[in-house]
């Protein structure tokens, strides 16, 4: 649904984009992950037409986003972290203008208009003006004035954000319905358990580039090699962060002197192996068990793997 390829991107003084290539999959729900800076909000801006990259190319169902903006635009809804509602307007003539910019016709918009609404429960509000809309009611109509053409891709930039948690709840809740009517999206957000609620994907961004792109199922073949375990010791021993590291299957997450985070690359007999090097080197080992990976975990594996690799290049140097 989304391809792109040898992206990159310059702001003056700062590549925030380098190399990008990523195939995004239909129907499926993205999060796009990375730390502040790392170049999330751009890529959505040049995949939405609103930033012209370097070099490289995106299309968007077929269609050349830099030759084909307007077209593209049909298709797509795009809500910005920094998303601006006319004050003075009602909600429901905020979501007639977002329907007329769209290209609805006049006779679809008035039930778009209670469709949107109601998934966003906002129906009670619809003649409010939105000065009057306290900030999770306003991000509601911006997520609103996104999805009212009923687009085939949706790119969300912290959607979440002012919400409360019963709406957060609710907004997941649409997503999953957005996904299940075949709707692809592309969301950001710096809540990694919220997204790890309705996403299928990971795309984790560091310094512009993509360290990682993936599904997030948990019982592929992928994740039958790579297993996150969590080791727990009885009594506290400092020597057990030294002990994995020494381990080349083992991959660590998280570490202190009472119980660790690591990411296992082996099968049952080699992770048998493991706990029994463990116990003889004299950890007093309470539980050493499977960890179904979150989210969070997902993308703490992506970094460390990328700075390891790092370390190893500037060693290799």
């Amino acid at each position: 649904m989304i391809k792109i390829s040898g992206l990159t991107f310059d702001y003056p003084g700062h590549r925030a984009l380098h190399q990008v290539c990523l195939q995004v999959e239909a129907g499926s729900v993205t999060a796009l992950v990375g730390s502040n800076g790392a170049g999330k909000t751009t890529l959505m801006r040049c995949i939405a037409g609103l930033e012209t990259p370097l070099s490289g190319s995106i299309s968007v169902a077929g269609m050349d986003v830099l030759e084909q903006p307007r077209e593209v635009h049909r298709i797509m809804g795009y809500l910005s972290d920094f998303y601006g509602l006319y004050q003075a307007l009602t909600v429901a003539q905020c979501f007639e203008y977002a329907a007329a910019a769209q290209g609805l016709p006049a006779s679809a918009v008035p039930q778009a208009i209670q469709t949107t609404a109601q998934q966003l429960g906002l129906t009670e509000r619809l003649q409010q003006t939105c000065d009057k809309l306290s900030r999770g009611l306003r991000q509601r109509v911006a997520i609103g004035q996104a999805i009212i053409h009923n687009p085939k891709i949706l790119l969300l930039d912290e959607p979440a954000s002012g919400l409360d948690p019963e709406a957060r709840a609710s907004l997941a809740g649409l997503f999953r319905q957005l996904q299940a009517r075949g709707m692809t999206l592309l969301v950001s957000s710096h809540i990694l358990a919220e997204l790890d609620e309705y996403s299928t994907h990971m795309l984790a961004l560091r310094d512009g580039k993509v360290l990682e792109y993936r599904a997030l199922e948990h019982d592929n073949t992928e994740h039958a090699r790579h297993k996150s375990l969590r080791i727990t010791l009885a009594q506290a021993n400092p020597s057990l962060p030294a002990q994995l590291a020494t381990e080349p299957s083992v991959q660590i997450i998280a570490c202190d002197e009472r119980s660790a985070d690591f990411v296992f690359s082996g099968d049952e007999h080699a992770q048998a192996a493991l706990l029994a090097r463990l116990i003889a080197g004299g950890l007093t080992v309470a539980s050493f068990a499977d960890q179904k990976e979150n989210l969070q975990q997902s993308y703490l594996r992506s970094v460390a793997s990328y700075e390891n690799n790092g370390q190893t290049a500037r060693s290799a140097t």
